[in-house]
């Protein structure tokens, strides 16, 4: 996808912090909301979950990096979150993470019959070339001609989230 030189840079900076505390750092987005730059950040655990402890955690350790290092010129408000269950999808490890469920995918080039947008079941990943069932056929694309794509909330992708949490639970229980 595309990203701007400034969220780079703060991915840069922050990326072996956030994964170094056990997180997985999805995303960085610059914002505009009502005027005020808004710094995003989306992070999860190994399985996809992130409390709201955990958010403040990376937010005390991003705002540490961010104060040293000053990327960004101007005041900004620094967000913390999850990506929810209906997530972003940026690479090809984030498709084939949730091979089997369905995704809208918008492409920045279109493929060969000239279309950009898709709605259909990520059937997989193979190296670079990701594969989804759309309107019955299969549609081929790399992750870096995306312009955007996340997951569609469905009742199986509810389900296999919930079954998730749950395991997790009885897991920290035993």
């Amino acid at each position: 996808m595309a990203r701007s030189q400034l969220e780079l840079k703060i991915r840069d900076i922050i990326a072996p912090a956030v994964e170094d505390m056990g997180y997985s750092l999805v995303a960085v987005a610059m914002l505009q909301q009502g005027g005020a730059p808004v710094l995003q950040i989306m992070a999860e655990d190994q399985d996809g979950n992130l409390t709201l402890d955990d958010c403040t955690k990376i937010s005390h350790e991003v705002s540490a990096l961010l104060d040293v290092e000053d990327p960004i010129p101007s005041a900004y408000q620094l967000e913390v979150s999850t990506p929810g269950i209906d997530r972003p999808l940026f690479t090809a490890q984030d498709f084939e993470r949730f091979i089997g469920f369905d995704a809208k995918i918008e492409l920045l080039m279109p493929i060969e019959t000239g279309q950009k947008k898709f709605r259909g079941e990520i059937k997989s990943v193979d190296g670079d070339t990701v594969t989804i069932l759309a309107d019955n056929s299969d549609v081929n694309f790399e992750p870096d001609n995306l312009a955007k794509a996340k997951l569609v909330l469905t009742d199986d992708l509810i389900k296999k989230t919930k079954e998730a949490k749950e395991q997790k639970l009885a897991a920290n229980e035993a």
